[in-house]
């Protein structure tokens, strides 16, 4: 192998698959990045596994050279070093020379370091999801159903299928589920795809989710999905992501969610969260989140929380509109918070069906998104 790459070009794209090398890889190799070099450009692999992100450079972009090969061929460098040394080399242009496998050199203005390699024929193969299911959505709007969900994932590796976000799709509509047992977040949007096209118990992890979201660019570039059984492909500009699914079955939660409430209001979605978030300081010092909402009957709702160090927060708040049966309920502030800052809204609904019945939170007047949070049982 033998190339000169734009330096700018080079330090992106191993920006975009470094994201998938483990740091601690179960198997040496994968702790590093393969360069796959030919006549189209130059091609960086990165894999955990679970996770392999692939990043293309062309050999030209908007009629300017950005790869000049004077011979192709692959080897794996290190990632880490690889990636540190390319920040910092001195010009705008690297060269890359590799007479086998298992060393290369790379040099830039002054500067030349020899790299030791690894033998790219032991590198894995990237996975091909051959017949599949496809669909297409907007960039910015899947990483908006990231955001929405993947914050109420479980971290409790014993029940992993929690630790992933449900993907289903149906009628061209695309939903997204995340839950641990404590929460539930639920969020949708229009796909592109086939009228009859059906996807149901796609669980992608949610650290891979949000490795994903990290990758998508800000221009709204529409990005293609292919499906199987147990993979999943991203296809963007220039990137391939791809991820095993997890394995098992995704629970029911479609029985804990109605729209028949004892108690409800619509306010400020803000002056909720300023609320929470003042009486939060004194909850974490008890380390138990707990923060009470209650219904005063004069049209207000009161927010309180109690530390024995410290003290007593009390704020009581005007709703736009408050419905139905007196009420006193306790919750983890930390999860209505979570829920509260992807609310992009100025209203939120909240529907209350009982003391110790979950609560449900919607941005007013929009049924595309759903936070759902179980209450607290307290003696007082």
């Amino acid at each position: 192998m033998k190339l000169s790459i734009r330096k700018d070009a080079l330090n992106e794209a191993i920006g975009h698959v470094i994201r998938a090398v483990s740091p601690r890889p179960v198997i040496p190799i994968l702790g590093g990045i393969k360069l796959d070099a030919d006549a189209r450009g130059l091609t960086l692999t990165a894999s955990d596994t679970d996770m392999t992100i692939q990043s293309f450079i062309p050999a030209e972009k908007d009629g300017e050279p950005v790869v000049r090969l004077d011979g192709g061929g692959s080897l794996v460098l290190g990632a880490k070093f690889f990636s540190e040394i390319v920040k910092k080399l001195p010009t705008d242009t690297v060269e890359l020379e590799a007479s086998d496998a298992r060393r290369a050199v790379i040099r830039s203005g002054n500067a030349e370091i020899e790299l030791v390699g690894m033998d790219p024929e032991e590198y894995p193969v990237m996975p091909s999801v051959g017949e599949s299911a496809a669909f297409s959505i907007n960039g910015l709007q899947l990483r908006q159903l990231i955001h929405r969900t993947v914050f109420a994932v479980s971290t409790n590796e014993s029940t992993p299928i929690l630790t992933g976000v449900l993907w289903q799709l149906a009628e061209g509509r695309l939903e997204l589920t995340a839950t641990d047992r404590h929460r539930l977040s639920k969020a949708e949007c229009g796909v592109a795809a086939e009228p009859d096209l059906k996807l149901d118990q796609l669980v992608i992890a949610g650290r891979t989710l949000n490795e994903l979201s990290r990758l998508i660019p800000d221009d709204g570039t529409v990005i293609d999905v292919q499906a199987t059984d147990s993979q999943v492909l991203f296809r963007m500009d220039g990137i391939l992501f791809h991820s095993r699914l997890l394995d098992g079955t995704y629970p029911d939660t479609s029985r804990i969610i109605t729209n028949q409430y004892k108690t409800e209001l619509v306010m400020s979605t803000r002056e909720l969260a300023d609320a929470i978030e003042r009486a939060y300081l004194l909850s974490k010092e008890e380390k138990t989140n707990i923060v009470r909402l209650s219904t005063v009957g004069d049209g207000t709702i009161e927010v309180s929380s109690s530390s024995l160090e410290i003290g007593k927060v009390t704020e009581r708040i005007t709703p736009e509109h408050l419905a139905g049966e007196e009420l006193k309920i306790a919750f983890n502030s930390r999860y209505m918070l979570d829920a509260l800052k992807v609310i992009d809204s100025e209203k939120i609904h909240i529907g209350f069906t009982g003391a110790m019945s979950p609560i449900l939170l919607r941005p007013h007047q929009d049924p595309d998104m759903l936070h759902l949070i179980l209450p607290y049982r307290t003696t007082t």
